[in-house]
């Protein structure tokens, strides 16, 4: 890699990390810490923590990090955990910075103060990881949890670290719904991480199993303008030779494709499968090499 784009890389990394730890900062100082609630991971711990002793919440997520960072140094990527500590930094710093501003905090419905600061969370989240970085915290006590147990997926030990911490918001804040609002508010953070990270522009995956597949897909292209694919397929009971039909589209327009499938061969076998990003002639984005 030239100089020069070292630089602009580097450029780019900071400016993520800015962007990302400033929109997790508006996201906890201003929606989440007013109602009470430890939506996961180290920044919950923090948050339980400013509530009992008013300790500052970036600082004390960066004093819970070091020791897992020091743990991904040792056991877990070297080259992750450095860009990892850089993003920490920004975070704690960016986070103590918004505090002590004190700038404006809404004060109104729980509800939506949650849903809000879990999706601020979410984009600040997903903005970091579009650079490959992490936000540390549960997700390095994750991946840690991995390494003692292989099998283990890492959503399930992502989520087994935040259910504890929100467990553990019960005591603190003596409210069973402290845990529950704390939910809502991960919940509304992985949404709009996922949204960020794989796009709006989702659709379904349908594949056909029937003599009428040409048919079907003759009227599909016909009425909706989508493009089909067919494959060449041998039935494992039958042993008959058989054209096998696959079609993505748009999840509004699902139900116009089983219409034309019913009336062509309500006996059809469907499967469909959602689809995180669909791109390419007919879909947003145009053509993209995936």
């Amino acid at each position: 890699m030239s100089r020069k784009k070292k630089w602009k890389e580097l450029g780019l990394d900071a400016l993520f990390d800015f962007a990302g730890a400033f929109l997790q900062a508006i996201g906890i100082w201003c929606f989440i810490e007013p109602s009470h609630v430890a939506p996961g991971g180290v920044s919950g711990i923090a948050l339980m923590l400013n509530h009992l002793f008013s300790l500052p919440i970036g600082t004390m997520s960066l004093v819970f990090n070091i020791p897992l960072l020091l743990a991904s140094w040792f056991l877990l990527d070297r080259e992750m955990t450095l860009k990892t500590i850089r993003t920490v930094i920004w975070m704690s710093v960016v986070q103590d910075f918004v505090s002590a501003s004190r700038i404006w905090q809404y004060e109104g419905d729980r509800l939506i103060a949650c849903a809000f600061g879990g999706i601020f969370a979410g984009v600040g989240m997903a903005l970091i990881f579009m650079r490959n970085s992490t936000t540390g915290g549960g997700d390095i006590l994750a991946k840690l949890l991995q390494k003692l147990r292989p099998y283990m997926q890492t959503g399930y030990a992502i989520m087994l670290v935040d259910f504890v911490v929100v467990g553990a918001s019960i005591l603190v804040f003596g409210e069973i719904e402290a845990a529950m609002y704390g939910i809502i508010s991960i919940v509304c953070t992985t949404q709009a991480m996922d949204t960020i990270l794989y796009g709006m522009n989702r659709g379904s995956m349908i594949t056909v199993h029937s003599e009428k597949n040409e048919e079907i897909a003759q009227e599909i292209m016909q009425t909706l303008d989508r493009g089909t694919t067919f494959y060449k397929s041998i039935g494992g009971y039958s042993g008959k030779e058989g054209l096998t039909l696959t079609c993505a589209v748009d999840r509004k327009q699902f139900h116009l494709v089983k219409e034309i499938i019913d009336r062509h061969d309500p006996k059809a076998f469907i499967i469909v499968s959602p689809t995180k990003e669909t791109y390419g002639e007919g879909f947003l984005g145009g053509y993209r090499n995936l």
